[in-house]
């Protein structure tokens, strides 16, 4: 066995099966840092490309702007039958919850950039659909109905 690969229960691992390639042993990063060379979500992506780069700074902020989106709104009206309106917030739920895991595990990545943008998308998902801040109130002191996303 040569000094790049380890045997584990006569599974043969090296650097490349461990994510680590010769090209950047260092890609699997356990501590913040800088730069547009990043693996985000999928193997080589977005590689060594700056535009990619900037592809996946986008997607990530979208994502985490729909956590915050489909965590506020409600798709059900309130007088939709009971085990429909269950099963689709059930749903909703769902992919939320899965939108918000896929932003975790670009968060780590330990890129800074793509950390920014999470924290970003999340603030500003909740300042335009959690804070009330767009809201507006009548007379009576009373707001109008949560957000209906139709």
């Amino acid at each position: 066995m040569d000094h790049d690969g380890m045997n584990h229960g006569g599974m043969q691992m090296n650097n490349e099966t461990m994510g680590m390639s010769k090209k950047n042993p260092m890609m699997m990063h356990m501590s913040f840092y800088w730069g547009d060379y990043a693996t985000v979500l999928f193997n080589d992506w977005p590689g060594d490309s700056t535009g990619m780069y900037v592809l996946s700074l986008v997607v990530v902020f979208v994502l985490s702007l729909l956590v915050e989106w489909l965590g506020k709104c409600s798709i059900v009206k309130a007088d939709s039958a009971h085990v429909a309106a269950g099963i689709v917030r059930t749903i909703v739920h769902t992919v939320r919850v899965g939108l918000a895991y896929l932003v975790m595990l670009a968060v780590m990545s330990f890129n800074g950039g793509i950390f920014i943008v999470a924290v970003l998308g999340h603030g500003l998902g909740y300042l335009a659909f959690g804070s009330q801040i767009f809201i507006k109130t009548d007379n009576k002191n009373k707001t109008t109905p949560d957000l209906v996303c139709a």
